[in-house]
């Protein structure tokens, strides 16, 4: 429904707007000029943080690296048999590992600039690729996209986007393109070609059909969580401003649940027979 008003709101927006000059044409033609029909008032609202449809998850693990090793084996059979596709299969490999990487959405994906990559000063072990900046974040109703910037965690994704970057990048890019991910036909990829590519690779592989692109999202914070890292670095990670958000997307296994439970009896038992014994 929400999608629907928007997409009448944005109509509306568009033949009410001056620049135009519509509502002088349907003045002068019609006796009556168009307005904006859709309000906050009687618009449907974002009432919760999550409103995914329940078969919508995390990757455990082993589906994440199936479905990486997957992609990389498309890249080396399409160029073995001297297919021009390679490159392109190449860069979307490369886009889904990255994706994964900075629990990035499609357009913010998308959008990056090979400018948006920047150096870590506490971490040069990644050396230029150790922070992402993100300049096309999701943005607060009538807000401008949000930015953020995010911290490299592994060093296989430092190895990776250099290996884009410095090696093919330059094969399909159109000279003076900063897109990070240029397009074969195109100066940047589009949001249907992502979306096919994951979904073609998915199905081949027999993965659930609930894992979608937004779940390498709610991967990225369920591993990072079962890896033992703090919430709130997760959190300042995710750019989310509470808590609470960033619980929405873990999605913990439950041998995760019982080896923490397990930890947290451990501790208690031990803390308290090492405690002192009461003397009269």
């Amino acid at each position: 429904m929400r999608s629907y008003q928007d997409a009448l709101r944005s109509f509306c927006r568009y033949v009410v707007d001056p620049a135009y000059g519509w509502s002088a044409i349907c003045e002068q033609r019609f006796g009556t000029h168009p307005i904006q029909v859709v309000h906050e008032w009687n618009a449907a609202v974002h009432v919760q943080e999550a409103e995914s449809r329940p078969e919508k998850r995390a990757f455990t693990v082993d589906e994440l690296q199936d479905f990486f090793d997957y992609a990389d084996e498309q890249v080396t059979m399409a160029r073995d048999r001297g297919r021009k596709g390679w490159l392109p299969a190449f860069r979307d490999a490369t886009l889904f590992k990255i994706a994964y990487s900075y629990r990035l959405r499609r357009n913010e994906t998308r959008m990056l600039d090979v400018t948006d990559l920047g150096r870590n000063p506490h971490g040069n072990e990644f050396g230029d690729y150790g922070l992402l900046h993100v300049r096309y974040g999701k943005a607060k109703k009538g807000s401008a996209p949000k930015r953020r910037s995010v911290v490299t965690v592994w060093t296989w994704t430092a190895e990776i986007m250099d290996e884009w970057v410095t090696e093919f990048r330059p094969l399909l890019a159109v000279p003076g393109t900063s897109a990070l991910w240029p397009s074969e036909r195109g100066v940047r990829i589009g949001l249907q070609r992502i979306n096919s590519r994951f979904a073609t690779y998915r199905d081949a592989l027999g993965l659930d059909p609930g894992l979608d692109f937004h779940g390498l999202r709610r991967s990225y914070v369920t591993h990072l969580i079962e890896a033992g890292r703090d919430p709130l670095f997760v959190q300042f990670q995710c750019g989310h401003e509470h808590a609470s958000t960033t619980s929405l997307y873990t999605c913990v296994s439950s041998d995760f649940r019982t080896r923490t439970l397990r930890r947290a009896l451990d501790e208690t038992l031990a803390a308290a027979l090492e405690a002192p014994r009461r003397t009269r």
